[in-house]
C-alpha cells in the first residue's frame, strides 16, 4: 500500500496532539494517511495498555486514518538500537509513505528525543536495497525486498520553541482534532477521568488542554487563520514557483 502521510508517535496521544488536525484535513482532501506509535504507553501513570490501545483505536477513527498500529518498543525505554530502527523500516516499507511526520527531538520526554532520531535514521536506511532485515523474523517478503525512502521527514514541536518551516491551517478540523485528543480519556481532563485513578499528571490538568488550544491559536494567528499546526524540516524547502506558492497566502491575507 502506498500512503501519502504517515505519522509516528512515541506514545498513544502524541500524534493527536502534534498533527491530528493535519491528518484529518489531509484525509478530507483525499490523501491516504496512517498513525503508528512506537510503544503501547504501558509505563504511563494513568491507564493500562489495554485501555490505551482502545483509546488509540477510537482516536484513529476520528483522525480518519487508513491504518493505525502500535509497535512493541518498550515505553520509557525507547533506545536508538538497530532492531528498533528496523521495526520502523518494516512499517515504512510496508506502507510506503510519501511524507513522514514525528515528534521533534527538542522534547521533555526522552522517548520523544529518541523517537525523532529513530524515525530519521529509519527513513534513510529504509531506502537501502542491501539492508539486512534478518533481525525481523516475521517481516513479510515485500518488506525485505522492496526498499522505500520517504520524500521528507517532518517534525511537530511540543513545549519548546523550535524553528518553524511551515504551518497548516487546521481551523476547520481543530474541533475534531480535540475530539481525537479527548478520546484518550485516561490521560486528559474530562468527565470520566476519575475512573482511571486519582493520581494526576502534568497533562491531566485542565490547563494542559488550554495550552494545546492556545498553541494552535498562536500558530494559526501567524498565518492569518484561527488555528494552525506547525512543522519543522531539516532540509531546505524547494519552491519552483514562489509566486504560486506564496501568492495564494497573500490573496487570503489581503482580500
Amino acid at each position: 500500500m502506498n500512503l501519502d502521510f504517515l505519522a509516528f508517535g512515541a506514545h498513544p496521544d502524541d500524534i493527536e496532539l502534534g498533527c491530528g488536525g493535519t491528518l484529518i484535513k489531509l484525509a478530507q482532501q483525499g490523501y491516504r494517511t496512517a498513525a503508528i506509535t512506537l510503544t503501547q504507553g504501558e509505563s504511563g501513570t494513568r491507564g493500562t495498555p489495554e485501555i490505551r490501545a482502545h483509546e488509540f483505536e477510537q482516536a484513529a477513527r476520528i483522525l480518519r486514518v487508513a491504518h493505525h498500529a502500535m509497535l512493541d518498543i518498550p515505553d520509557a525505554a525507547i533506545a536508538e538500537t538497530q532492531l528498533n530502527k528496523l521495526k520502523i523500516v518494516g512499517a515504512l516499507r510496508q506502507w510506503r509513505p510519501r511524507l513522514v511526520a514525528t515528534v521533534h527531538w527538542q522534547a521533555r520526554h526522552p522517548d520523544h528525543i529518541h523517537t525523532a532520531q529513530l524515525v530519521r535514521d529509519a527513513a534513510m536506511i529504509s531506502g537501502l536495497p542491501k539492508l539486512d532485515l534478518s533481525p525481523l523474523p516475521h517481516a513479510p517478503g515485500e518488506v525485505r525486498t522492496a526498499p522505500w525512502r520517504p520524500y521528507r521527514v517532518l517534525y511537530f514541536p511540543e513545549r519548546y520553541e523550535v524553528p518553524i518551516n511551515f504551518i497548516v491551517d487546521i481551523s476547520e478540523t481543530f474541533d475534531d482534532k480535540m475530539r481525537a485528543v479527548r478520546a484518550h480519556e485516561s490521560q486528559f481532563h474530562g468527565a470520566n477521568m476519575d475512573k482511571f485513578g486519582a493520581q494526576q499528571t502534568s497533562i491531566s490538568r485542565p490547563e494542559f488542554l488550554e495550552f494545546i488550544e492556545n498553541k494552535n491559536r498562536h500558530w494559526g494567528d501567524m498565518i492569518g487563520a484561527k488555528y494552525g499546526e506547525a512543522f519543522h524540516m531539516r532540509e531546505t524547502l524547494r519552491l519552483d514557483d514562489p509566486v504560486a506558492a506564496l501568492g495564494e497566502w497573500c490573496v487570503h491575507a489581503n482580500p
